[in-house]
This record gives C-alpha cells, structure tokens and sequence, in this order.
C-alpha cells in the first residue's frame, strides 16, 4: 500500500506526526507527484460507513483500522480519506497491485523542511 496525500502541505504533516519534524530535517527525503490516469477508479470514502467515528479522530491506529483500510484496498485500488491531522485536507491509499497503470510519477524533487519548523537550531 503507498499512503499518499492530495497536496504537499498534509504529506509534510502526516510525515511529521508519525516522525517528527526533525526526521524530516536530518534525513533527505524526496517529494513526489503523481498522476492518476483513470479518476474513475477513485473511491470517495464515505465517513458515514467508518465503523467507529473515534478512528476519524487522532490517535495511534489500531488493528480494526488497519483491518477496514485494507478490506477497502481489497475492493477499490484508489480510496480518498479525509486526513486525521488536517480535517480538511485528504489522504490517497493506493494498492500498487491493483492500482498499475492507473497512476504514473509526474515530479520527483529533493525535500527541503522549512528550518523553523525544526527543534534542532
């Protein structure tokens, strides 16, 4: 599964939130842009189906979680989730198998993090 989000700005949050901001400044992280070729093949997440409104909130993941991700990835190679750490903003699952041919790598660029974003000074 490649965990991707819409635009720049929820990637460097949902990087940060799992690693930290610091992760980001001290290793050399690469940005990536895709194309997805068939927006058809996009399922819109329902937050109304979510079994327990709580997993819509922040919070580690648990395994029931990981379970309904991956029983969506089995149906919908490309599922939009809103993002837990930017409610406004969404997240794009795609499960590489069923989803070939249906995205292709549109950029590639070093990552630089904004320093003051960083604890290190």
């Amino acid at each position: 599964m490649l965990y991707t989000a819409l635009d720049p700005a929820t990637a460097i949050l949902e990087v940060a939130v799992h690693k930290g901001f610091d992760a980001l400044d001290a290793v050399a992280h690469k940005l990536l842009s895709i194309r997805l070729t068939q927006l058809d093949k996009v399922h819109v997440l329902d937050t109304a189906t979510v079994p327990n409104a709580n997993w819509l909130r922040p919070g580690a993941v648990s395994s029931n979680q990981q379970k309904f991700g991956d029983a969506l990835l089995a149906v919908h190679p490309l599922v939009l989730v809103p993002s837990v750490v930017s409610t406004h903003s969404w997240n794009l699952l795609i499960n590489i198998t069923a989803a070939a041919g249906m995205f292709e790598l549109a950029m590639m660029e070093d990552f630089a993090l904004d320093t003051r974003l960083s604890t290190r000074r």
